[in-house]
């Protein structure tokens, strides 16, 4: 079956069966139109699918979600990239399953964003994402906001119904907005910025990312972000503000904050979240600042704006990838299915 314009489908299931059920005949039926397949699932559903499609699968790119799903903006980047090179004048249909275990409540909530932004990423096109959610294993509260960032839920095999939860993206961002973490206090350690004077910033920057025994590839992802902030402060946020280091458990948090410029506007729309074409005039930095950092939330208002960084300390046993791989392939080759 074909489809006119973007689709973008939540695929609810409880067994291996109903899985093959709602995702070999979508990639079959992909390849028979002459499609683009990608299938990034977790690798048990990799083999799950190598045995159903038996000889086809050669012709399906299979990748493992983890590889895939390790940052939101990282993420909408690669997709965004892989339709860009395999496009063209063809459609991209996508098995894309998200990885939602081990997340804290901060990162569910900008997956849960990211779900929603692909509505807006590719409205234009005429792509085909299908997203698997493994009910057994999530909760609840999880499939419920499925039913909010997709237009479609997948029923069986090629049926699929409108959600009747659907939610608008700007309405439900808005809303994600409305939980955004504390405002850092202020502190000794607080680096004051102006025009032409972003140098004590980096210099900060350096000094606590080795306190904290930071690599130089990581350090140098979180000097270029904050940077990046930084800049966008001094242009639309009166010229100066300042930058807040503290650590948690878990992360590095950069704050930059800055009063606001009289008669400068707000960026509309999804700021940095989505990729800037090359006509936008504004967004460029904010993009690069989320494909740098794990995590970023931001406040802009008439009074000031507040962007929070958050860069992951390492931690043993956590598979994550590099920002380099943002706009390219994920990190390895693509699978095949192992036994094929």
């Amino acid at each position: 079956m074909n489809r006119a314009g973007f689709v973008h489908q939540a695929l609810c299931y409880s067994s291996d069966e109903e899985f093959l059920s709602g995702t070999a005949g979508f990639l079959r039926n992909g390849l028979d139109a002459g499609d683009a397949v990608l299938a990034v699932v977790r690798e048990d559903n990799i083999a799950l699918l190598g045995r159903a499609l038996g000889s086809r699968s050669r012709h399906v790119e299979f990748a493992d979600a983890r590889d895939w799903y390790d940052l939101p903006s990282r993420t909408l980047g690669r997709y965004h990239a892989h339709c860009g090179r395999h496009g063209g004048d063809r459609r991209v249909r996508i098995v894309g399953e998200p990885v939602w275990t081990g997340r804290d409540a901060f990162e569910t909530r900008e997956w849960a964003r990211y779900e929603s932004l692909l509505n807006v990423a590719f409205a234009g096109t005429g792509h085909w994402i299908l997203c698997p959610y493994d009910t057994r294993v999530l909760s609840g509260d999880l499939v419920r906001t499925a039913l909010r960032t997709h237009p479609e839920v997948a029923v069986s095999g090629h049926v699929a119904v409108s959600s009747h939860a659907y939610a608008d993206p700007a309405d439900f961002c808005a809303e994600r907005d409305g939980q955004r973490p504390p405002r850092l206090p202020a502190g000794p350690g607080d680096t004051r910025f102006d025009r032409g004077r972003s140098a004590a910033v980096r210099r900060a920057l350096r000094a606590y990312a080795g306190e904290l025994g930071l690599s130089e590839e990581r350090t140098h992802d979180m000097v270029a972000a904050v940077h990046e902030v930084v800049v966008n402060s001094v242009r639309y946020g009166g010229g100066r503000g300042v930058v807040r280091l503290r650590r948690d458990d878990d992360y590095v948090v950069c704050e930059v904050s800055d009063d606001g410029a009289s008669g400068t506007a707000p960026p509309e729309g999804f700021p940095g979240h989505l990729p800037p074409g090359p006509p936008v005039a504004r967004g460029h930095g904010l993009w690069l600042a989320r494909q740098l950092s794990d995590l970023l939330a931001e406040e802009f208002g008439p009074s000031g704006s507040v962007v929070q960084l958050y860069f992951r300390l390492p931690r043993p046993g956590l598979r994550r990838t590099g920002a380099a791989s943002a706009a390219g392939p994920p990190p390895g080759r693509a699978r095949r299915p192992r036994g094929r």
